[in-house]
């Protein structure tokens, strides 16, 4: 991982648009920072396109989709991509697996939950479950003491174990029924809205991440950045982002962005 400032003048210049995670990316602490929502404001003042990439719930996302400064938001790790047209007033929603196939995971998700629970001391399903749709999460450490990571392992065996893809965060395992990460989505989403050739473009779109669950995306995304805390996970990143911030979490996405748009007159 090289430092931000190594990241070429010219192909910072072409950038279109920024895909980015939100947990202890975006966020910081658990929440979402004044500075950091305005550089969300500025890349889109800045006419980039910016599409938030989370394993947040459904129920966040159609909020996020609505009242956020972006263009369109992946949620559930993949499961969907939502977008809103603020002029026609109209929510798409897009899903990996049809309406049947969502309803007859759901009491599959609850009862693996439950027993994941039972089997891993300290875990806990996670808070936004309600919200959610198509997927599993359990926490080891948002409002929960932090798990060790022979817990989170055992999280993500038992999710495997009974035939789901299951995947880390910086917060959550998230297990689902299915073959899609956050990668796979994203392709729909820029061949299906923005009509976008991906595969030719994806040096002009930079993907910012923290995380295990982010490789898929560091791994495809020529200029993909991590937030500083990403060096927490270097020995189970298989695929490190290209470039790395010096700030943590919310303050390395502002940083990310000052970098990215240092030519640009935003009239503040």
């Amino acid at each position: 991982m090289q430092s931000l400032m190594a990241f070429p003048d010219d192909d910072r210049r072409a950038v279109r648009g920024v895909l980015l995670d939100i947990d202890d990316t975006l966020t910081t602490d658990g929440r979402l920072t004044a500075k950091a929502y305005a550089a969300l404001a500025d890349l889109r003042n800045a006419g980039k396109l910016v599409v938030p990439v989370t394993g947040r719930p459904a129920g966040w996302c159609d909020h996020i989709a609505r009242m956020w400064p972006v263009d369109a938001i992946v949620g559930e790790n993949g499961a969907f991509y939502f977008r809103y047209d603020h002029d026609e007033r109209r929510m798409t929603r897009r899903y990996y697996a049809d309406g049947d196939a969502i309803a007859a995971n759901r009491t599959k998700l609850d009862a693996i939950g439950q027993q994941i629970v039972a089997a891993v001391p300290g875990a806990s399903i996670a808070a936004d479950q309600a919200y959610r749709e198509t997927d599993l999460a359990i926490d080891f450490c948002e409002d929960v003491p932090p798990l060790d990571r022979d817990a989170i392992d055992r999280i993500v065996w038992l999710m495997t174990n009974a035939g789901m893809t299951a995947k880390v965060s910086s917060i959550h395992v998230n297990g689902w029924f299915g073959e899609y990460d956050k990668l796979t989505m994203i392709r729909h989403l820029f061949d299906e809205i923005f009509h976008v050739d991906l595969d030719a473009e994806k040096a002009r779109f930079v993907f910012v991440g923290d995380s295990p669950n982010d490789q898929p995306a560091f791994a495809y995304f020529p200029n993909a950045v991590g937030v500083a805390n990403v060096r927490d996970f270097a020995d189970q990143l298989m695929s490190p982002p290209a470039f790395v911030t010096e700030e943590r979490a919310g303050d390395g996405f502002t940083e990310m962005t000052s970098r990215l748009l240092c030519d640009e007159d935003l009239g503040n």
